[in-house]
């Protein structure tokens, strides 16, 4: 395995690279005949992923707005993220079918959000388990109401047969597939983005299925209970370390460790500077929605996050 993927290494990057270029939040759906909003394809020898729409969740996009993948294990499929709504597991699934043979023996939502967990009712039907960090589900349990309202408000009578289900199995630190010719690691690396964020690793290929942990092509959201510093130091210690070759982040197309960086970690750090300059100066929250965020203005829904994001720093940093 480790001399196929060397020999594939440089082409990959190359394919990786005009995937970049390709991302546009304006197309609406790029694949008619699907629930999907695009199809899936392989990125390295037997992982998988239909990319999401760079944009929010819409009636066009069926809110498949986020990265679903899977892994064909040899002895059985592995499948991230249930999706926003019974149809797109159900589509998931019919594309998988067209791949492989082998059944799907394992779930695991990346996190607590609707995109992750609204399309667990269609595998438990088939009794496959589905697996997700403890504060995840924990997340989904108390907010899955109002995660599944606000997706049948968008996707209408595409949410039909969506209804709430939560993981059937937790973990709290590291959880390894019980299956499989090579090693899949699910990892709780620290907190992030949101409660219970979670990344699929194979150390063997150096592919890091990461999550909500790394954006790159889309501005990362900010909620009101994230914490940056911790975020940034769960980075630092943790992600980074694991030296993957290649990136599948929780939104946008596949990358490297460079791109995800300078558009996680380094937008944090830049971010918080900017806060804290205004902090210094006497600035007020009502002035800090509008600090200066110029050179990240390229990324996919930053009109809609950017001011959002640097408020809610002002709020995290105002007593730190």
């Amino acid at each position: 395995m480790y001399l196929k993927l060397k020999f594939l290494t440089v082409p990959l990057l190359l394919i990786i690279e005009a995937n970049i270029l390709s991302a546009n939040e304006n197309i609406l759906d790029q694949y008619p005949s699907s629930d999907l909003y695009s199809s899936p394809y392989e990125i390295i020898p037997d992982v998988f992923s239909a990319i999401g729409a760079t944009a929010p969740p819409t009636y066009q996009n069926t809110g498949h707005n986020n990265n679903l993948s899977f892994i064909i294990t040899g002895d059985g499929v592995v499948v991230i993220n249930s999706g926003a709504a019974y149809v797109l597991a159900k589509a998931m699934h019919e594309e998988i079918k067209k791949i492989t043979d082998q059944p799907v023996k394992l779930i695991i939502n990346e996190n607590g959000q609707g995109h992750a967990m609204l399309g667990n009712n269609y595998w438990a039907e088939l009794g496959v388990p589905i697996l997700a960090h403890v504060d995840a589900a924990q997340e989904f349990e108390e907010r899955g109401y109002n995660i599944l309202e606000r997706m049948k408000n968008y996707n209408l009578e595409k949410s039909k047969g969506t209804i709430l289900h939560g993981p059937t199995k937790t973990f709290v630190d590291k959880y390894t597939v019980p299956f499989g010719d090579f090693p899949i690691e699910v990892l709780y690396l620290g907190p992030a983005h949101s409660a219970g964020d979670i990344s699929v690793w194979l150390p063997e290929q150096k592919l890091v299925i990461a999550g909500d942990i790394a954006f790159h092509e889309r501005m990362l959201p900010i909620f009101a209970e994230t914490n940056t510093s911790e975020w940034i130091e769960t980075w630092n210690d943790k992600f980074e370390k694991l030296n993957a070759v290649f990136v599948i982040p929780g939104h946008g197309h596949p990358t490297n460790m460079h791109q995800v960086r300078r558009y996680t970690h380094d937008y944090l750090i830049y971010l918080r500077n900017k806060i804290s300059e205004h902090l210094d100066n006497g600035g007020d929250l009502n002035d800090a929605y509008y600090i200066d965020q110029s050179p990240y203005k390229r990324l996919d829904t930053f009109d809609e996050l950017a001011t959002k994001n640097a408020g809610r720093v002002f709020q995290e940093m105002e007593f730190e």
